[in-house]
Formats: C-alpha cells, structure tokens, sequence
C-alpha cells in the first residue's frame, strides 16, 4: 500500500480507522492527521481501557506498517529497549575460530602483544551481526516505515523519559562499538499513559497531545454495533446503559471499553435479548474484576438493571 495514500485528511483518518473497527473522535482524527504530515510523535494520555494502545494497532493496520511495542515499567533502561549483544553467539563464533584465533596469535611473544592482535580484530565480533535490536532500535533500523507504540511510559522511570526524549528528537541510536546507527525511516510515534504520574514538560513539547476519557454513551454504542453487529439493538443499548452508570460510581477499576465488548459477546452467545437482575448477576465478572466493585455492584444490581432497561 502506497505510503502516499496516507492520510489525506482528518476524515480520512477517521474513515480508515473505521474500516479496521477503530471509532475515531474527530479531534483524535485531526491530530494523528498533523503527527503524519509534521513527523511528530503523539502522546495519549487517559484512564486505562479507553483506547489508547487500541489507536497505535489501528493505525499499523489502517497505514500497513509493522506495529513494534515497547512495554514501559520500572527499572526498564537503555538496553531492554534499544538494544544487547548476543553473547552466546559471540562465544559460540569464538569457539568455531578457535584454530584461526591460534593461527592470528601465532609469533605474539607477550600478553600486551596478544591483546593488541585481538583488539585490531574486535570489530568481528562487535558489528551489527551480533546485534540484538530491542523495541527501539528495530523501529529505527526496520527496512520499511513502521508504527512504534510506547506503551504505558509512566510506568518507566523518569531517567529512562530523558533518554527516550533524546532518541525521539534525532531517531538515532550510538553503539560505541559501531557508530550511530541512524533511522532508515522515521516510525510513526504513538505514546501512551494511564497519568500514573506526571511526565516532564520536555516530553510533552516534545509531541502532539491527546486525552482520551471514556466514550459517551453514543460513541460506546457505535464501538459496539463495529465490533458486534449482531448484537439485538434493546440489548445494545441496554448494555451502555448499564456500564456506564457503573463507571459514574466509585469504582476500583470501572468498565474498559474491551470488557464492554466482553460483556456483549458473552450476552449474544448466551442468546439475551435484554438485560435481566439475573443474567447480569450470573455475567458480572466480565465487566468487573475487583471483589469489592463485584459485591457494591451486586447489592445493587435490581436498581442498576431498572435504570438500564428504563435507558
């Protein structure tokens, strides 16, 4: 697919998305449309399951680009993210030149003398064929544009946002057993965050800027008819309805927009026209996964399933 089809438009955008079951807001649309045409990376920023990482796999499938995912949380540092050397395939080389390395070393009368014949050498087993790239490096060296998540990255330590910082402002990476190793293609950047904590204010400029809070109950509705177009529209509704009268109560962890579809899944294999105190009862763990949301939903569960089926 030609990179030059994509994306012509803020609508375009939001067309496309469509098309692989991703309903887009407008806003969001407008902003991956300017992050395509400056090059700039997006930060998404959000409670957890309203969308986020589903966005960045929207859009490598939408743009057929290779999705690379970089999972952020604690103590992650450089080399879990950009890239190791592959030391037993070092070794493993180191043992099948064993006979060459005794011929190389052959008439060294000294230790010093023998260092210096191995370190004129080194570059043999120091190249990018012992390189293992991590999340980083592969999105920076892969052979076509792709589209590189950075998932959850207030998990990560502040430390590690630095040095993320740099890498996204020169997509460049220095091996200093190679050299820089400089992007072939420069990957679409999508951030996320769950607001765990706050990020620095270099990283925001840094990148264009999204919040995404939980669907209105419409948006929830289309997200659903996308995904399950099945679904009896009386249970549709009635569905929404429900959850999102959840997630306006205290809740530990309200209902993600995945456990929502889980939820509807599971009512149309079980062959639910509407929403019963019972059924809900018996189908409450798909949409909550914390004892204490399951038991203040429960106790009461009659009240919720009437505002429901009242809409």
């Amino acid at each position: 697919m030609g990179e030059s089809r994509f994306f012509r438009s803020p609508e375009h955008v939001v067309q496309e998305l469509a098309r692989h079951g991703y309903i887009c807001p407008r806003g969001v649309g407008t902003t991956v449309f300017l992050a395509h045409q400056m090059g700039k990376p997006i930060l998404v920023e959000g409670p957890a399951g309203v969308g986020k990482t589903e966005l960045a796999k929207a859009l490598s499938m939408a743009m057929d680009r290779e999705l690379i995912r970089l999972q952020c949380y604690e103590g992650l540092d450089e080399n879990k993210a950009l890239y190791e050397w592959e030391y037993a395939k070092q070794l493993l080389y180191t043992q099948l030149l064993k006979e060459k390395i005794g011929e190389l070393l052959c008439g060294t009368h000294t230790l010093s003398e023998a260092l210096d014949k191995l370190r004129s050498h080194e570059s043999l087993f120091f190249s990018e064929g012992f390189l293992l790239p991590r999340p980083l490096l592969r999105a920076i060296r892969a052979d076509s544009p792709t589209v590189l998540l950075i998932d959850e990255v207030d998990k990560a330590d502040p430390e590690f946002e630095a040095f993320l910082l740099e890498v996204l402002s020169d997509f460049q990476v220095t091996v200093p057993e190679i050299g820089t190793l400089r992007a072939k293609h420069i990957p679409m950047v999508i951030l996320t965050s769950n607001n765990t904590r706050e990020l620095a204010d270099t990283l925001r400029r840094r990148c264009l800027h999204v919040f995404m809070d939980y669907p209105t109950p419409e948006q929830e509705r289309e997200i659903i008819r996308a995904r399950i177009p099945d679904v009896p529209p009386r249970l549709l509704a009635q569905v929404v309805s429900f959850v999102q009268n959840l997630r306006k109560m205290d809740m530990r962890k309200p209902p993600s927009i995945g456990e929502t579809l889980d939820w509807a899944r599971a009512l149309v294999l079980l062959s639910a026209e509407q929403l019963d105190p019972g059924l809900v009862e018996q189908t409450l763990n798909f949409i909550l996964k914390h004892q204490e949301d399951l038991r203040r939903t429960r106790e009461d569960i009659h009240r919720l399933t009437r505002q429901a089926i009242a809409g």
